[in-house]
């Protein structure tokens, strides 16, 4: 960490975005070795009985169940394990190539706070009630901007995508009691969306479908891409030069209104010389090509015991009597919990890291960015797509960001979670109308 910034610095740096955990800051100075890079800043919860996003040090438990993985400890002791845990880890899984660890950076004391003060009128108003920059730390992650196609925001035009995939898979696991089988018929996506919609957390209901994206066809991806337009949600923004065009600032109640939309497409050909047709096929053969979300896919189906079968384990590491099996009746089901809960520790803890791991994949972003190749090149270090629409080949390199690990308690935050949605879906169904009306009667349709 030879790199430090001070209180003088703060104002070369702005709001990009954030999510749950990290706040976003990009770099407007003109220092050469920070051109192109964000800083990403960790966020403390106001709400204290909120459940952590990701991990910042480990518990006893924690340092057991990562312990065997060579380095993951120490860099704990060194303040950077998101860093390690994102090159150790998650790249195994995801691809070295795809993956950007970043540098971590010494910050002076009042960077932070004044950093805070800078940025708070840009950032929406419940993340503000929700989380504040915490001033408290002594360092960050320095990471290459990924909606810029290289270091020099000045170069040749970027389009960058960043989409936030969810999970891509039904789960078919033994574990699942039979009043939870919707499960297997219905996404965890789509059923958690009517659930928000009742909640009034969105105002209408996604009509992006994650089992068409991770598909494999060109067709539904083009499909998934297309439903991204009319509510994106947090799950899909568009970048043009490192600004951002379309979608919201992250969170489920963003909305983009239909004007929105179609200044974004106006701006998006004004630049690029795309249309709408052009740049989802543009998006769709990247997708396809570069085969990223078959390693997101392959990584997300780690958890091959659903939560309900992993949260037993969980009980078992933290040797705790387990408090599902004590509501539980059903006795085949109980027959197969307790052959879970027989299970030696070693075991225990595999299947559990491997559901950590796929929670971290079901949650992260994929930045596609893209850039016109010139004419005549053909030694480029980038793979490339030619779209014959604008007879044009375009270099596109894609990185997954958003890859900390998460917390071994949020288990049991996940198995609230994933009960309390399949309960409202399986009374409610397909939930439609005003998100105050009470919940309607009826099964999934």
């Amino acid at each position: 960490m030879e790199v430090v910034l001070h209180e003088g610095d703060a104002k070369d740096w702005v709001y990009k975005g954030e999510g749950a955990a990290n706040l976003i800051l990009s770099y407007t100075g003109s220092s050469p070795s920070m051109l192109g890079k964000v800083l990403r800043v960790k966020k403390i919860l106001k709400d204290k009985g909120q459940p952590a996003p990701n991990c910042i040090v480990f518990s006893s438990h924690e340092e057991h169940l990562w312990g065997k993985i060579p380095g993951l400890l120490e860099s704990v002791k060194n303040d950077c394990l998101p860093q390690a845990y994102a090159t150790i880890v998650m790249s195994q899984h995801l691809g070295a190539n795809h993956v950007d660890g970043g540098v971590r950076v010494r910050v002076s004391k009042n960077f932070f706070e004044l950093a805070g003060k800078n940025v708070l009128d840009n950032r929406p108003a419940w993340r503000v009630n929700a989380s504040a920059i915490d001033a408290g730390a002594d360092s960050a992650l320095l990471i290459s901007d990924h909606t810029l196609f290289s270091g020099n925001p000045r170069g040749s035009s970027c389009i960058a995508v960043e989409i936030k995939a969810k999970c891509g898979f039904l789960p078919s696991s033994e574990y699942i009691s039979k009043e939870n089988s919707i499960k297997k018929q219905v996404t965890r996506y789509k059923m958690h969306q009517h659930l928000k919609f009742h909640l009034g957390e969105i105002s209408k209901t996604s009509e992006y479908d994650p089992l068409d994206l991770f598909s494999g066809s060109k067709e539904r991806i083009h499909m998934a891409i297309k439903s991204f337009f009319s509510t994106p949600q947090n799950n899909f923004r568009i970048f043009v030069d490192g600004s951002l065009v379309f979608g919201g600032m992250g969170g489920g109640a963003d909305s983009v209104h239909p004007n929105e939309t179609e200044k974004c497409l106006e701006d998006l050909s004004k630049v690029t010389g795309l249309q709408l047709s052009d740049f989802i096929e543009l998006l769709s053969e990247a997708i396809f090509k570069s085969g990223v979300l078959g390693k997101l896919l392959a990584t997300q189906k780690l958890d091959d015991h659903d939560i309900e079968g992993a949260i037993h384990l969980y009980y078992n590491i933290i040797s705790q009597p387990c408090l599902v099996c004590k509501s539980i009746t059903d006795t085949e089901l109980l027959r197969k919990y307790s052959t879970l809960h027989s299970l030696p520790l070693d075991k225990s803890e595999k299947i559990v890291r491997d559901f950590l791991i796929s929670a971290t994949a079901k949650d992260c972003s994929l930045m596609i960015s893209f850039r016109p190749r010139q004419s005549g090149t053909t030694d480029s270090e980038y793979d490339s797509v030619f779209l014959d629409s604008v007879n044009q080949s375009y270099d596109y390199k894609a990185y997954f960001i958003d890859l900390d690990v998460k917390p071994l308690d949020k288990m049991v935050h996940y198995f609230k979670l994933d009960q309390k949605i399949v309960n409202f879906y399986t009374r409610n169904g397909e939930v439609g109308g005003d998100p105050r009306d009470p919940p309607k009667g009826g099964g999934p349709r």
